[in-house]
């Protein structure tokens, strides 16, 4: 379910986020009072180590919860708090590289890049976002310069920043809180050229989330489309004297508003916020316009505007059918939704009265999104994620598509789509192309060719970089093929890319992959920069460990299972180098969430930070991960709670069985479907682990079912294939009992491990109930337990404080119980 832990995932199922998992788990342009020059090494003050932290603790069996310190306040307690907190510090303050930017520059061959660059702000409990740029000097395939800006410039306040197609305008997005509007900014190389507040009369806040966002400039760089929240709706008002008749004139002074007709929203992160809808924006005159002819049941995403071509323009757009009820779409790749083709609006020009044509591009299939053009216009290529759709899994096998564009602009009769990468059951040859898990498209992937994109996917437990042709659908791997690192592709800088490399032992590293000759063979150079970077203490202890992909085979093979689901699946093991192991160093089992989901052999600082405390780390990519082919995916529902338990119980085996870990001294850790895991092991193998973590755990799926976002995801991967059909939001007492077999609280009573629960109140995808009541479980069965639930956290628990305080006591759990 979406929801994933500690090492990097990707493509977050429903159940997933963070590293975690669906359920956990798919420019240096700032107004000047933002303007603040920072040293991204900024040191946090030493006394946030010894400050309380803003949670809710159930501690130990009899504990009730307080506002409190989540330890007591004995010296020696306060001592192992502060110094593991000083460590985690070292690892929390990491910079990461989130995306990049390039464009030509004026002087000879060289070009420009923007970096946005992401830290956590610790005092301010905030993401700190600031861009740093480059000069980019390629002197021949062996050799390229980069020339740094001597600091990076802190955006405080954007919402999204969006280059020009020339890189001559850069687009800045500032949402803001309450009934304050919305600012739209236009910058040049001089500053900022217009201003815009747009009232939440026009629109609410403008989306800047990956999912729903679309923000595209059109060819001419004068008019912009985005998607926005519709305006919120005229509610009835009352007075002291009763029901009160709008009139304008008069001050609103000792009224209120009523509550209205309760809308649905579209679930986990999108609580309280209004259907996306689709606006343009004239940046000359700052005029606003709605674009019509949109079916009021389609929430819009992922905009852009069509070739240019003689007559009016158009935009395509994603749309997703609301249906008889919203279910919960973020890390949701199985929602349905299509290609739309609409008129865009022209700005002074009074309209004919007719009704705008809305027009489906893609009816002949169940998923279509990430719209891009090619170079020439003559085709349109979109990612579908069919195999999600079609079987129920929130996350799946995606497939390339193209669809031919008309020259005219005319849509008559159907467009012609075609496949470019279909969907791939499993892979052909050990370690061959397993098939497309896409999260995100650059806003220009395309080779100079006009045919051939670069993307990044996740292939087994690492991710890649790939070329696609779209014109043959040959897929070759471009990132290099010895690599056990992860590799994340930022821009293009003509035909060479931009990109960043890191892996369970080494932080992020930015890459410049040089083509060379026609056939595609690229050079790959190291790039000096001054991010990522991190303390000596943290390099030191990086340096000292190593890390290994198994392949695990799979135990006990049924006659019913296809040939992907046959096949080896993968787990990560990080531990000190082969000199200086220790057999009888601690082993932390860590299990992402999803459970279509993978953790990935790229770096993440949670994973360190316990690497860096003496624990050997073993990271199971189960059956049912992506990354493996679609035949592997689909073993798993209908199976959960015994084929991944088994799975993961096979991989620890595999581990002690090498010697490279004590059987005593185990200890596992998981969140959303991961925690699912965590709790069903140490209830089905209570001997095994020592100790154990749960963030935002799946333990109850019946009682999951009536409060989730997501409650087809419950009777999927508990039923399988059948799952949609079963589905209801009425569940018989059949369904309830089968859903609360396959929970971790029915092996309740053979509990035995410590166990620390983290919670988030605000968890709209596995509500906190399911954890208050497994934890209350364990304290009727008087295991010793402990819980801490964030007021104010959702599924990820990824607010820069929550985080901190939630590994920082999954250290101390460890510590206590598993050393």
């Amino acid at each position: 379910m979406p929801l994933q832990f500690i090492a990097p995932s990707i493509r977050v199922s429903s159940c997933c986020y963070l590293t975690f998992c669906p359920l956990l788990a798919r420019s240096a342009f700032l107004t000047q009072p933002t303007f603040r020059f920072t040293s991204s090494n900024t040191p946090l003050r030493g006394s946030l180590l010894r400050n309380s932290l803003p949670s809710l603790a159930m501690d130990n069996v009899g504990a009730s919860p307080i506002g409190a310190t989540p330890f007591d306040r004995d010296e020696v307690t306060q001592e192992k708090y502060a110094s593991m907190s000083k460590l985690l510090l070292q690892f929390t303050e990491i910079p990461n590289v989130d995306k990049a930017w390039t464009c030509k520059s004026k002087i000879g061959e060289s070009s420009q890049a923007m970096f946005l660059i992401s830290q956590p702000n610790l005092l301010a409990n905030k993401k700190r976002q600031s861009i740093l740029t480059s000069h980019i000097l390629k002197t021949s395939s062996d050799s390229v310069s980069f020339h740094w800006a001597p600091f990076p410039i802190e955006m405080t306040g954007v919402s999204a920043m969006v280059p020009s197609p020339s890189g001559l305008k850069t687009l800045i997005i500032r949402n803001t809180e309450g009934d304050s509007p919305t600012h739209i900014e236009i910058w040049d190389q001089a500053g900022v050229e217009r201003e815009f507040a747009i009232p939440r009369s026009i629109h609410g806040s403008i989306f800047s989330d990956g999912w729903f966002q679309g923000i595209s400039w059109n060819s001419s760089e004068t008019i912009i489309a985005y998607v926005a929240e519709e305006p919120d709706q005229v509610k009835p008002k009352f007075s002291g004297f009763g029901y009160k008749k709008d009139d304008k004139k008069e001050k609103d002074l000792g009224t209120w508003n009523c509550q209205g007709e309760w809308e649905e929203d579209w679930g986990e992160t999108y609580a309280g916020k209004r259907k996306p809808s689709l606006f343009v924006i004239d940046i000359c005159s700052g005029e606003v316009c709605t674009v019509e002819g949109i079916s009021r049941d389609l929430s819009v995403g992922q905009v852009v505007w069509t070739p240019s071509s003689v007559g009016q323009q158009h935009l395509v757009f994603v749309g997703w059918s609301s249906g008889a009820r919203k279910l919960g779409i973020k890390y949701c790749y199985n929602r349905p939704c299509a290609l739309y083709a609409v008129e865009a609006p022209t700005f002074g020009k009074t309209t004919s009265g007719e009704k705008m044509l809305l027009t489906n591009l893609t009816p002949s299939i169940s998923s279509a999104f990430f719209p891009h053009f090619s170079p020439d216009g003559k085709f349109l290529i979109f990612v579908s994620a069919k195999c999600s759709v079609d079987s129920g899994a929130h996350s799946a096998t995606d497939s390339l598509h193209k669809l031919e564009w008309p020259s005219d602009g005319k849509f008559d009769g159907c467009l012609k789509i075609s496949d470019v990468v279909p969907a791939v059951m499993f892979p052909e040859e050990e370690d061959s192309f397993p098939g497309l898990y896409s999260s995100k498209f650059l806003t220009k992937p395309w080779l100079s060719d006009g045919h051939t994109i670069v993307i990044s996917s996740i292939w087994g437990s690492v991710q890649t970089i790939i070329s696609v042709n779209t014109l043959s659908g040959q897929v070759s791997r471009i990132s290099p093929l010895s690599s056990n690192s992860s590799w994340d592709i930022l821009a293009l800088d003509g035909d060479n890319i931009i990109a960043v490399s890191s892996s369970l032992t080494d932080i992020p590293k930015i890459k410049y992959g040089s083509l060379i000759g026609k056939e595609y063979k690229w050079n790959w150079l190291d790039v000096a920069s001054p991010v990522p970077r991190c303390s000596e203490k943290v390099l030191s202890t990086l340096a000292a460990l190593e890390s290994t992909i198994f392949k695990i085979p799979v135990r006990n093979v049924s006659e019913n299972l296809t040939e992907g689901g046959r096949l080896p699946f993968e787990a990560i093991y990080v531990s000190p180098k082969s000199s200086k192991r220790d057999s009888s160093d601690p082993l932390v089992v860590i299990l992402h969430g999803g459970p279509h989901s993978v953790s990935l052999a790229s770096f993440s600082k949670s994973s360190a930070f316990l690497a860096s405390l003496g624990y050997s780390l073993l990271i199971v990519n189960y059956r049912g991960s992506l990354g493996f082919g679609e035949e592997a995916l689909q073993s798993l529902p209908g199976n959960v709670g015994s084929q991944d338990v088994e799975d993961v119980l096979g991989a620890i085996d595999f581990a002690i069985d090498k010697g490279l870990a004590d059987p005593s001294k185990v200890a596992v850790v998981g969140g959303s479907h991961g925690g699912f895991l965590t709790t069903h092991l140490i209830g089905q193998a209570p001997e095994k682990f020592t100790a154990a973590v749960a963030r935002n755990p799946v333990c109850n799926l019946a009682l999951m079912l009536g409060t989730t976002d997501i409650p087809d995801w419950c009777f999927f991967e508990t039923y399988g294939k059948d799952g949609k059909t079963h589905f209801t939001e009425a569940p018989s007492a059949d369904h309830l009992a089968l859903l609360h077999s396959k929970s971790p609280i029915s092996h309740i009573s053979k509990v035995k491990t410590p166990t620390l629960l983290l919670l988030g109140a605000q968890d709209l995808r596995v509500p906190v109930s399911n954890g208050i009541q497994y934890a209350r479980a364990l304290k009727e069965k008087g295991v010793e337990s402990k819980v801490i639930v964030f007021p104010k956290d959702i599924h990820s628990i990824d607010r820069p404080q929550s985080d901190f305080e939630s590994f920082l006591n999954i250290g101390l759990w460890f510590k206590k119980y598993c050393s």
